[in-house]
């Protein structure tokens, strides 16, 4: 079952068409990869079903619902949550402060704390968060100011920040650039654990040599299409990908393009 697919969609930038008529289906529960060369429309693509572009045709359906130029906010509620290339927490608050204001209606909930229920609701979602952070091995970082974690923690605490607001489906952008490869295996495993649990990943990166293996099904995007689909053996082998990647010369993708 797929919990994400798109028809047709398309995104056109003053007449230049970023996106046409892409395909792309994300099974429950899995971790699709989308890659391709630098301007090949994959940060467009994640942006326009996340919310952040409004597309020109086509449709975006989560869970088979249409939720085609919803935004952002309706998008995250309905379960939908997108990570940046360049983490954004607030990072002035320590990691658990990150997690806690995380969840929808948290504010809404404070000015209920005079019945006393909030007092009980604040401690499942401190537990909440202390297991999140144990899972995602932050826990011994949970007072730190986030402005001092490194890169790679930092894109960890995005995740726990997505899994504190219930997602379904996680969007990630390079989740892994600029990040060493232990800790990049490391965060990958985490993932893998995590869609085994029901979480699904719609990630684009451009560390094949990293990523690969971790990976269900990829879409290999140029110049705004999907020219080809399909598991890690299939993309290496496909010629339409070794000519994008590296040129007809040459006969398999190289590690790292």
């Amino acid at each position: 079952m797929k919990i994400l697919q798109t028809q047709n969609l398309s995104k056109f930038f003053e007449g230049l068409k970023a996106l046409n008529r892409v395909n792309i289906g994300v099974e429950k529960g899995s971790i699709t990869l989308v890659i391709g060369p630098n301007g090949s429309g994959k940060t467009t693509f994640i942006n326009t079903v996340s919310g952040f572009y409004r597309a020109d045709e086509g449709k975006v359906l989560f869970e088979g619902k249409d939720i085609t130029n919803k935004p952002p906010h309706e998008i995250s509620k309905l379960g939908i949550v997108r990570t940046f290339q360049i983490p954004q927490p607030l990072k002035k608050m320590t990691v658990l402060e990150n997690l806690l204001i995380a969840p929808e209606g948290y504010g809404e909930r404070i000015f209920h704390s005079v019945s006393g229920r909030w007092l009980k609701e604040e401690e499942d979602i401190v537990e909440k968060a202390f297991k999140i952070l144990e899972f995602l091995k932050l826990d011994h970082l949970w007072d730190s100011e986030a402005q001092n974690l490194s890169g790679g923690q930092l894109k960890l605490l995005e995740v726990a920040r997505a899994m504190m607001k219930d997602a379904k489906l996680i969007i990630m952008d390079e989740p892994i650039a600029g990040v060493n490869p232990v800790l990049s295996h490391s965060m990958l495993e985490r993932f893998v654990e995590l869609k085994e649990m029901g979480i699904s990943f719609l990630i684009v990166e451009h560390r094949l040599d990293i990523v690969l293996k971790y990976t269900d099904h990829i879409y290999v995007m140029a110049n705004g299409s999907v020219i080809a689909e399909g598991r890690e053996e299939d993309i290496l082998n496909n010629p339409k990908v070794v000519e994008v990647y590296l040129g007809a010369q040459d006969s398999e993708i190289e590690c790292g393009v």
